[in-house]
């Protein structure tokens, strides 16, 4: 069995649920310590750090003979939660994919990762510049582990190894998520005149957001990461059947593109609100941003862009330019001066109730990674 694909089954077997996500899930402790077992075993430098937390990173380096330009490549170890879910943490093989929670989003990746710096290391190391390699806590959620790991770590170029199906990602979308309450007047069932309904007030939100969502699909697309989006995420409200509801919440997600402002869903609802309170003075809502990350783009001519895409080329594979529809960490590691790109596995069912990634894919990721490594380092 290739290496590469027994530390695969490894990572999807081990739990690693993000507990903020899944309230009393598991975490990254145990993953983390597997891949630190993997990069010590491999000859790098390895630190674990935030493990009192329980929500740790690892980070390997691997240092050149000589000085050249550091490259890093980082991926992140937590996974959605595993609801409707048979067998999550069984990894099956079956018609040349490995399923499992994970397995897409991002194992596949982090052992491609892992494993190229493994190989690097044993085929004699980098003749020059630095190798780190990041595994990281948290992306499902709010990243504290990238926010952390470009505190202490920057490079020339990243490889941010998501799920791209093979291809060159230099962009993807950000997000913005929004609570509103709608307020009402709590009364018996039987008397009307005396109950406001907070749920039937935010259904009025919901037709206005439904007509926002649709004006963003109707908009010309970015060229790389096309329309900007909004959903209903979650709703409650209500006490019992005999009683007017005098609150309801709603949660919703807006998807943003570059050049969006970080409040831009916060401003759309404010003016929706506004115009609902015109209409009937007894409306009644308020709104307020629960978080934000912006959008991502890369110019394809960053040095790590082209060097990778000249990898691929050499292998006669496809390097075009494309942009992904979720958001990933290398929004962050650019912010903090870190060009990155995105490049990983193949695989289908990211979040979902079936999840796979194509093993081939995985070797193929492996060995265009430890070529990139040789290259721009």
């Amino acid at each position: 069995m290739d290496p590469v694909l027994q530390l695969l089954r490894d990572l999807v077997a081990i739990d690693s649920v993000n507990p903020s996500l899944v309230p009393g899930a598991s975490g990254e402790a145990v993953i983390a310590e597997r891949i630190a077992v993997a990069l010590r075993a491999a000859g790098l430098d390895v630190q674990v750090t935030g493990g009192a937390t329980g929500r740790p990173n690892v980070v390997g380096v691997l240092e050149g003979r000589a000085p050249g330009r550091a490259l890093m490549l980082c991926g992140h170890m937590d996974t959605v939660g595993v609801e409707e879910m048979t067998a999550p943490f069984d990894p099956v093989e079956r018609d040349g994919r490995l399923y499992g929670r994970g397995a897409q989003d991002m194992k596949g990746g982090l052992a491609a990762m892992i494993d190229a710096a493994a190989r690097l290391a044993a085929d004699g190391g980098l003749e020059t510049g630095r190798l780190i390699v990041a595994a990281v806590a948290d992306e499902e959620h709010a990243s504290l582990g990238a926010d952390a790991l470009v505190m202490e770590h920057s490079a020339d170029g990243a490889v941010v190894t998501e799920p791209t199906d093979l291809a060159v990602a230099i962009g993807h979308k950000g997000f913005e998520w929004v609570e509103v309450e709608t307020r009402g007047r709590a009364a018996h069932g039987s008397r009307p005149a005396e109950g406001r309904d907070a749920i039937l007030y935010m259904g009025r939100v919901l037709a206005r957001l439904e007509a926002i969502g649709a004006g963003l699909m109707a908009r010309p697309g970015h060229p790389l990461l096309g329309t900007a989006s909004l959903h209903a995420s979650t709703i409650g409200g209500g006490r019992e059947l005999s009683v007017y509801p005098d609150r309801c919440c709603l949660r919703f997600e807006r998807r943003t593109l570059t050049g969006e402002s970080p409040d831009v869903a916060l401003t759309e609802v404010q003016t929706a609100l506004v115009e609902l309170g015109r209409e009937d003075p007894e409306f009644e809502a308020s709104v307020r941003q629960l978080f934000s990350r912006p959008a991502y783009e890369i110019p394809d001519d960053q040095p790590v862009c082209r060097a990778l895409a000249q990898v691929l080329r050499r292998g006669g594979r496809d390097a075009t330019a494309t942009g992904m529809s979720f958001w990933t960490d290398a929004a962050i590691l650019a912010q903090a001066g870190t060009p990155a790109v995105l490049f990983g596995p193949r695989g289908a069912g990211l979040h979902g109730r079936e999840e796979f990634v194509e093993i081939e894919s995985v070797l193929t990721c492996r060995d265009v990674l430890a070529d990139l490594a040789r290259d721009f380092c």
